[in-house]
């Protein structure tokens, strides 16, 4: 029996823990007491750790715990911040695993803890185990990261703490936290603005601060902002500008633990309203206090962002040296640095503001740029009030700002990116307005600016291939527009107008005119642009509470939306609109409502059956008339197309269509692998399709011939057939050139097929060669694993240098984890190689399975 099981069982032991438990609750009180009158959270914080210091060095003085063994606080309370109802973390550090008298003290050390109301998170292991633990456990190694010690033996601590040290590879940690925070991004909705932000793990958290430092501590470059600071790090502004925005986000965490009486992270609406006055906002100017402290909130979060996004790619610098490879000129202007746009003059933003957008219209432009250096960061926030009133009369600024909106590709992460850094209210003074204005209703979860990005984005994904599978319909009739653009300016305006007083379609309307006209718009498009700002909630409204079997409710929405065009453009934007304000609010049922509204409407407008999008059918025409060409007769192809979803034919060429449908339509439902082979079209290469019964490993097992052969895979196509079956589509070539394609073709086709009827166990990848062009220039690999948007798949993105044998490594990994391909997309840029999946599985869903793939995926672009 241990000493606290043995010392309880005495007389006065009773009064002795009761008299402990008194005091840590009266020092408890006293904080938080003290934190009521004067709200300074450092203070609470410190106080708090304190208290439980006190009570557990008592505790453990009495526990009889085995010799060697010490009391480590580890987390957030290691660096002594301890908020009113977070737990405890412990670590219960031993010599050796204990013997039975040792198991016992400990579990009567664990039992006092919570008899005396300390919320402890405990773990007990030795300084080997803690290293394997460190070692297999991001999350674990994190905690370790912030170790102190609290009592107990000195030598086993101080053993832990260099082997610790030892152990910690600064490079492998950043990465690991890199992956784990995008993980946590995707779980909060990639946005600061959500209307109940988790004030510790959303974007613009507690965390995005604290990774800071984790990853600066263990690079061995600093231990606080101060430090960061002196070592060059960041800006002494931007170190003030840190504390401030740390402090902002402690006191409202604190309070909302207070006031919830438990452990409560979320400004859920219910502790809003309760937390503000606490903190001693009140209601003023019709804003009320829960509106004015969630705006000073999102105002903290929106700059704990743009530290993060600054100081991340700082650390990137120092701890792999990226700022040592050598600028690329991009024009007189910009140059290309690792992958990031940095401006030649740093005064060029204060000189010539105009430059600001143009930055961004580069973006746009070069598919390779991922982002902006930090100088250019820097320069450009510093340079913003430079866009004001008199540069947004400019005509040719005008141009530069619309020709953002009219881009093919880089418009919802352009927006986002000027939202993100202050850009965009300033070039729309009505957008200022809504930037973190809450709405409070039963189905936004965003403030309206970020609703507005969020619907701006569904419509871009409506007119991407590899989104197809998403929502068909919204696909099809996107890819017909011939004016796309319209609906960004539309759904820029669509809701601006809230938190103004009025209908805020009218007045978003007045706005939307105004901006036509001075952008140079002609009367057409403004007419659209404004008819669809003032009629974006009719749609909804029809379909939800009118009748759509009654005649007359159709032909008044007919009436009032007026033509086939207009009507696209509406439904389009309804449904990006009613996905916009929460991810639980589309369903099948509100589909269905919408869709069948605009079907019956498209047929009393055309007077005709529902057409599929111009470049569907052009595409569809001149497939049939190749094959045509070869006497293949529609009745012959047909059984094939009826299993082909709009996916495939949105994302294969007219050419492949026909030669697939030539090659595969006496097969429909084979029982044996079909390989066939052709030399490509484009005369680099030469195509590979292979079609069968689609089953788990099939996509690494045709991988891995290729691998074996040597053969480099430059573009892969993945589809499964509405019947189970995979057509998977390939362009291939041989690295070395010593091959004459046409002559290997028959030999491919005998070969693969032999293969994929085999069952047998995947082979070993070959190692492969990189050219030397990619080791003299190497790309830092990514990984992004996240949910579509119907949470069936999930979308796995993957950058890396190309190389023989990249896909068959990645295909390795995923069969690995039982991880399902539905779909890919396999591109090559030159030497850059830039895949996207979408997979499923049951490891999906789970994060610490997430962050093992995503965690040996890199591993694998790094190594492999």
């Amino acid at each position: 029996m241990g000493d606290l099981a043995q010392a309880a069982a005495q007389p006065g032991a009773r009064d002795r823990i009761a008299a402990l438990r008194t005091d840590y609750e009266n020092a408890r009180k006293a904080a938080i007491d003290a934190f009521r009158l004067r709200p300074a959270p450092e203070r609470l914080l410190a106080a708090l750790s304190r208290a439980a210091d006190r009570t557990l060095r008592q505790l453990w003085a009495e526990a009889g715990l085995p010799a060697g063994s010490a009391l480590v606080a580890v987390g957030g309370y290691g660096r002594g911040e301890l908020y009113p109802h977070s737990d405890v973390d412990l670590l219960i550090l031993l010599d050796e695993a204990p013997d039975e008298p040792g198991a016992a003290a400990l579990s009567g050390f664990v039992g006092a803890c919570w008899d005396l109301g300390l919320e402890i998170g405990h773990s007990v292991r030795t300084v080997d185990e803690c290293l394997a633990e460190s070692e297999a456990d991001v999350t674990v190694r994190t905690a370790l990261l912030e170790r102190r010690p609290l009592a107990g033996d000195q030598a086993t601590w101080q053993r832990l703490d260099a082997r610790l040290d030892e152990a910690m590879d600064p490079g492998a940690f950043l990465q690991a936290k890199q992956l784990e925070m995008v993980q946590r991004h995707v779980k909060y909705e990639d946005t600061p603005y959500s209307l109940e932000p988790n004030t510790k793990e959303s974007p613009g958290g507690l965390r995005d601060l604290q990774v800071i430092v984790w990853i600066a501590r263990a690079a061995g470059i600093g231990r606080n902002e101060t430090e960061l600071a002196d070592n060059g790090l960041m800006t002494y502004a931007e170190a003030r500008l840190y504390r401030v925005n740390q402090r902002m986000l402690m006191r409202i965490r604190a309070m909302l633990h207070i006031e919830a009486g438990r452990r409560e992270d979320r400004l859920v609406f219910d502790l809003q309203a309760q937390v503000a006055r606490a903190l001693g906002f009140d209601d003023r100017s019709k804003r009320l206090a829960s509106e004015r402290m969630m705006q000073r909130y999102y105002w903290a979060a929106k700059s704990v962002t743009q530290l993060n996004t600054i100081l991340m790619q700082n650390l990137e610098d120092r701890i792999f040296y990226r700022l040592h490879g050598e600028a690329l000129p991009l024009d007189a202007e910009f140059r290309d640095r690792n992958g990031l746009l940095e401006v030649i003059d740093p005064d060029l933003f204060k000189r010539k503001p105009a430059a600001i957008l143009r930055a961004f219209r580069r973006l746009q432009e070069i598919p390779s740029l991922t982002g902006m250096t930090t100088p250019t960061l820097r320069a450009m926030w510093l340079a913003r009030h430079g866009i004001n009133a008199e540069f947004r009369r400019k005509p040719a600024n005008r141009r530069l700002f619309l020709s953002l909106l009219t881009a093919e590709r880089g418009v919802t992460h352009e927006l986002r990116r000027m939202n993100k850094w202050s850009i965009l209210g300033r070039y729309l003074p009505a957008w200022r307005r809504i930037v973190g204005r809450m709405q409070h209703d039963l189905f936004h979860v965003y403030t309206v600016d970020q609703h507005i990005l969020m619907v701006v984005r569904n419509l871009r994904r409506f007119q991407m291939p590899e989104h197809a599978h998403e929502y068909p319909l919204c696909s099809e009739l996107a890819s017909s527009l011939e004016k796309p653009w319209l609906l960004v300016i539309a759904a820029l305006f669509h809701d601006i107008a809230k938190g103004r007083g009025g209908d805020h379609s009218e007045l978003g309307k007045v706005d939307a005119a105004r901006f036509c006209r001075d952008h140079g718009l002609g009367r057409r498009d403004t007419d659209t642009i404004v008819f669809l700002v003032e009629q974006h909630l009719t749609m909804s409204m029809f379909a939800q509470k009118q009748d759509l079997t009654d005649p007359e409710v159709i032909t008044r929405f007919a009436g009032l939306v007026g033509t086939e065009e207009r009507l696209i453009l509406l439904y389009l934007l309804t449904v990006a609109d009613v996905r916009g304000t929460s991810p639980k609010v589309w369903n099948a049922w509100k589909a269905k409502l919408l869709e069948d509204l605009f079907r019956l409407a498209r047929r009393t407008l055309a007077g005709e059956r529902p057409a599929t999008s111009e470049r569907l059918d052009a595409r569809r025409r001149e497939a049939i008339r190749l094959l045509n060409l070869g006497a293949v007769a529609p009745a012959d192809y047909a059984p094939l197309w009826e299993k082909l979803d709009i996916g495939y034919f949105l994302r294969t060429e007219a050419q492949d269509i026909a030669w697939h449908t030539r090659v595969l339509h006496p097969h429909v439902t084979t029982s044996v692998p079909v390989v066939r082979c052709r030399a490509a079209l484009s005369g680099d290469g030469f195509q590979v399709v292979a079609y069968l019964r689609d089953r788990p490993e099939l996509f690494a097992r045709i991988c891995s011939y290729f691998d074996r052969k040597n053969l480099s895979i430059l573009d892969a196509r993945i589809h499964t057939t509405t019947h189970g079956y995979a057509l998977d589509n390939f362009v291939v070539v041989d690295p070395s050139g010593m091959n004459a394609y046409r002559d290997i073709l028959p030999l491919v086709e005998t070969e693969l097929t032999e293969t994929l009827s085999r069952h047998d166990r995947l082979p070993p990848p070959v190692q492969g060669r990189q050219s030397r062009r990619s080791r003299h220039f190497p790309i830092n690999p990514s990984v992004e694993l996240r949910p579509d948007e119907r949470g069936r798949h999930w979308l796995l993105s993957i950058t890396a240098n190309d190389r023989t044998g990249l896909l068959y490594r990645i295909a390795l990994v995923l069969e690995r984890h039982g991880v399902n391909l539905y779909t890919a997309r396999v591109t090559t840029l030159g030497e850059r190689a830039e895949d996207l999946f979408v997979i499923d599985g049951p490891a999906l869903g789970n994060p610490k399975h997430e962050l093992q793939i995503e965690e040996q995926l890199l591993e694998t672009l790094r190594n492999g």
